[in-house]
């Protein structure tokens, strides 16, 4: 549903000229939820916002539906953004329009009428579970209610792709899981094709099929989230888990980080090393986390004995990625 291809965006010239993406590539694919992750400053914003040319790329390619967005003539680009909803961390409704207003004030743009106009926020209102906030205005709404009339307007038009800007970090937490839930729930029911940007990691682990790690304007990893997740040296995983540094092993021991998930993660690893090897373990740090449908772990470890070579392997069968960090031998 959207190819970006070498992008790059400059903003200004000569020696006061600062980068903000440098060469970024990645793929949506139609009916998933992709999540650019990143920190402050790392160009999630402008990624985004070049997706339906709210900034012109310096250089590069943005396809969305088969279209090269960087190509097309005022006229054409109205139409194309016609089919791209975007939602945002303040919301930016009218204040002096009601609810339903807020949410058909799009298709009068695009030259709805009336009655369809009136049909279709019905259809909308109903879809995020605010049908009987119609006739509200914005100032009495809560921020999640608000959220939802941004996620409503937005696909006012049918869009076939959904941008989110930083949607739920305004949010407190349980208003930003119902945020979510919604976005999940579109995605399912309607096939919606959604990219998001966040600094938010519990965002990835809650919806994102695949994510981006973004940092100082360069993708520094991509692919699906629970692959990444179960890479002990992935940068998402350490993100999940803090690991714990800077141990000294003791001498004969080997300490070990264990990534695992789906199945795996239900498998008794540690009685296992301990009975059938003959391994003293000590657990250093362990962690496993709902993401998306499937379980993700992480364990450190100091092993002692004469048989983790057999209980590294036994472990690397069953699916366990293994990172040794530190062996000292007598």
């Amino acid at each position: 549903m959207v190819t970006i291809n070498n992008l790059r965006k400059v903003y200004g010239r000569g020696k006061e000229a600062v980068v903000a993406l440098d060469d970024v590539s990645l793929e949506v694919p139609q009916g998933e939820i992709f999540g650019v992750l990143g920190q402050s400053g790392a160009g999630k914003s402008t990624l985004i916002r070049c997706v339906n040319l709210l900034e012109q790329p310096t250089s590069g390619s943005v396809i969305v539906d088969g279209q090269e967005m960087t190509t097309l003539n005022d006229a054409a680009l109205r139409r194309a953004r016609q089919h791209i909803g975007m939602i945002f961390q303040h919301f930016y409704l009218l204040n002096s329009r009601t609810v339903a207003e807020n949410v058909a004030f799009p298709l009068e743009v695009i030259g709805y009428k009336r009655a369809d106009r009136e049909a279709r926020v019905q259809e909308l209102l109903s879809l995020v579970g605010l049908e009987e906030k119609a006739r509200v205005y914005p100032a009495q709404l809560s921020g999640g209610q608000k959220q939802r009339v941004g996620i409503a307007r937005a696909l006012a038009g049918s869009p076939k792709v959904l941008l989110s800007d930083e949607a739920t970090s305004a949010l407190d937490p349980q208003t930003t899981r119902s945020i979510l839930d919604l976005l999940r729930d579109l995605n399912q029911r309607i096939g919606l094709t959604i990219l998001l940007i966040t600094h938010e990691m519990s965002v990835v682990r809650q919806i994102c099929h695949r994510v981006a790690i973004l940092e100082e304007g360069r993708i520094v990893e991509q692919g699906y989230v629970n692959e990444l997740a179960a890479l002990p040296e992935s940068r998402l995983l350490q993100a999940f888990f803090p690991q714990v540094r800077d141990i000294q092993a003791r001498p004969g021991a080997t300490i070990v980080t264990l990534a695992f998930s789906g199945t795996v993660a239900e498998q008794p690893m540690v009685s296992t090393l301990i009975r059938r090897f003959g391994l003293d373990v000590n657990i250093l740090s362990a962690n496993i986390e709902e993401v998306g449908d499937q379980r993700i772990g992480q364990l450190q470890a100091e092993l002692v004995g004469e048989q983790i070579d057999a209980g590294l392997s036994y472990l690397h069968d069953l699916g366990v990625h293994v990172k040794l960090h530190q062996e000292v031998h007598l």
